[in-house]
């Protein structure tokens, strides 16, 4: 399979938590994806990434970490010896340490729906389309489409209040 990843549009993000709930509800009160705000009040998801150059595989001691036939940065629990360096490197402090059972966890991209041809949950379930899930090629393209209908509504509000400045 060809490597696939999830991008996240903040752009879009209107703060809703639909991803956090969704995915606290499959991983049984445990979401990989949180929303937190700044302190201007903007809400940001933050989750895995899903690097291609993982820092968290590279410095896991006990070869825990390793990515599937999708790309995803998976964490096998059994291997995992909970020494927290995942958590030490990660740019985007996605891992978390679950206390109960000495092991780190983090998002595996849905790893049981995208088996029977889903998509990842918090993708599946944004009513702002904010998180769009696809080979990197697919969300590139998404991306530019996007940015060409956001320079395409700017200049014809600023077409528009031209013409009403003038009428005025």
């Amino acid at each position: 399979m060809a490597r696939r990843i999830l991008h996240v549009d903040y752009s879009l993000c209107i703060g809703c938590e639909t991803c956090q709930s969704v995915c606290d509800f499959l991983h049984h009160g445990k979401p990989n994806i949180r929303i937190y705000y700044t302190e201007s009040g903007l809400p940001i998801p933050i989750n895995c990434r899903h690097c291609e150059k993982a820092p968290c595989m590279n410095v896991c001691p006990s070869n825990a970490i390793y990515k599937d036939t999708d790309g995803a940065v998976i964490i096998d629990p059994k291997k995992c010896i909970g020494c927290l360096m995942c958590l030490a490197v990660c740019p985007f402090g996605a891992p978390s340490y679950e206390a109960r059972l000495k092991v780190v966890t983090k998002c595996d991209m849905c790893a049981d729906r995208r088996r029977v041809g889903l998509e990842p949950a918090c993708s599946e379930m944004c009513p702002a389309e904010a998180i769009f899930f696809g080979r990197p090629e697919e969300v590139e393209d998404e991306i530019r489409r996007r940015t060409a209908e956001k320079i395409a509504r700017e200049r014809i509000s600023s077409t528009v209040m031209e013409s009403i400045g003038r009428i005025l």
